[in-house]
């Protein structure tokens, strides 16, 4: 078996470089499009908007904003944990969703296409009412307006 030429090892290096350069742009963009509604529904609910820009602190209130202990956020720190972290922020979604009027059926938008759910939550004309959650029994928003202290806080 002969060695790889010099051209090879080049053409592989500059195939990684640029996997890595397409996955940087394509993380970034993400970000970005998640943080700007993001920052919108934080201030609908009362909250500093550029919280909504600060990694896994803007998931840990995004998390409260939905009712959820927001320390579920460590669980994307661990293999496998993120899927648990999705589980308990679908729930905050669709108690957000119930503080816009939305009705259950919303969140499938939010499982499948959130950055969709979050551009239509944070531009809607739906007003923010977060008294909404708790009149359907169930509890309200640990931050923000109508928050209520979770138990053991």
């Amino acid at each position: 078996m002969s060695e790889p030429s010099e051209n090879t090892l080049y053409i592989v290096l500059v195939l990684y470089g640029l996997i890595f350069l397409f996955a940087a742009i394509f993380a970034i963009l993400t970000y970005v499009l998640i943080a700007i509604p993001l920052a919108v529904i934080f201030g609908k609910a009362g909250m500093p908007k550029w919280k909504a820009w600060v990694p896994f602190y803007s998931t840990y209130l995004w998390l409260q904003l939905g009712g959820q202990n927001g320390w579920w956020t460590l669980g994307s720190l661990v293999p496998g944990g993120g899927y648990v972290t999705s589980v308990f922020l679908f729930i905050g979604m669709y108690r957000q969703g119930i503080a816009y009027g939305k009705d259950g059926a919303f969140l499938v938008l939010g499982i499948f296409l959130p950055i969709v759910w979050l551009f239509m939550i944070a531009y809607g004309k739906a007003p923010y009412e977060p008294e909404r959650i708790t009149a359907a029994g169930l509890g309200g928003p640990l931050v923000g307006y109508g928050s209520v202290a979770p138990i053991g806080y």
